[in-house]
């Protein structure tokens, strides 16, 4: 089990050093009048696991690594006891290259797998469902005290949504305090840069909170277990399939949280609600990013 190194930094995304992530495009609004929209960047990253060619996502271009370690931890291409060796990113090739001790069970079979922008697209979905059994989460009570404060904090956090709209956004959380945020075009991006930050710095996951902007899809719910972190909470709403996988895991999974207002569809035992919810404001209608119903 992992032990988590000094967490005090806080890890705002984007990274200030990917120049690339937005560009102004010029338009006219619905009356005609000409405007300049800040619009979010999208490229091409091609993921290879040493000299196997697994994937191209569609991403915003920053934490390339992170990207790439996490998408390969969460499909179950990297094993706990893979010695990684190195991570190379080519910024003009536009790939990342993974490196291992030994070879892994996947260059042999895997084919060449195309992942876009989508929010529905971007998991070998079979290969995930199969490491589902294993799996044992803590049943770690959650605070709705906690709740509330991160709902704050992370709708005041600068971000790229703010910026320029059209991304989604995945917060690793301690009790009521953030510690890393990453976005990207696609919701499943997002989370694997946070599954790579996490192995890459040697980060825990079963007294950790995963916030993000996203449904609560059965695909959300499942990377959420791989990582094994015990509590999935959005701002979106749920999927059936995604509700009933939370129940079996016991995964404590939270949506729609806005304001005073959040719906606890599995892990309610697990829930310790110590704030009355009228004694906590309503969110500003400006401030907060986009949730779907």
């Amino acid at each position: 089990m992992a032990t988590d190194p000094d967490l005090s930094d806080y890890i705002i995304a984007p990274d200030p050093a990917a120049a690339r992530l937005t560009r102004s495009v010029e338009g006219t609004d619905h009356a005609g009048q000409p405007l300049s929209l800040s619009v979010v960047e999208e490229r091409p990253l091609t993921i290879f696991l040493n000299s196997q060619e697994i994937v191209t996502a569609m991403t915003i271009g920053d934490y390339p690594d992170y990207l790439a370690l996490g998408f390969l931890r969460n499909q179950r291409m990297l094993r706990e006891d893979d010695e990684i060796t190195r991570v190379d990113y080519d910024e003009e090739l536009e790939t990342v290259v993974v490196r291992t001790a030994r070879a892994t069970d996947y260059e042999a079979k895997m084919q060449r797998k195309t992942r876009t922008s989508g929010c529905a697209v971007g998991t070998v979905f079979g290969d995930m469902m199969e490491g589902l059994d294993g799996i044992t989460l803590p049943a770690n009570t959650l605070r709705t005290s906690w709740l509330y404060t991160l709902s704050a904090k992370i709708n005041r956090t600068p971000s790229l949504y703010l910026q320029a709209g059209a991304i989604h956004g995945t917060v690793l959380c301690h009790r009521d305090r953030p510690l890393v945020y990453m976005e990207d075009v696609g919701r499943h991006n997002a989370v694997d840069k946070v599954a790579g930050w996490m192995l890459s710095e040697g980060v825990s996951a079963d007294d950790k909170i995963l916030y993000t902007t996203g449904r609560l899809t059965s695909e959300m719910v499942i990377k959420t277990a791989m990582m094994g972190i015990p509590a999935l909470v959005s701002r979106s709403g749920f999927t059936a399939w995604g509700v009933e996988i939370a129940r079996d895991l016991g995964l404590t999974l939270i949506g729609r949280l806005k304001g005073q207002r959040f719906v606890c569809l599995s892990g309610e035992a697990r829930l310790i609600r110590d704030v009355d919810p009228q004694s906590v404001p309503e969110e500003p209608r400006r401030a907060g990013r986009k949730g779907a119903a």
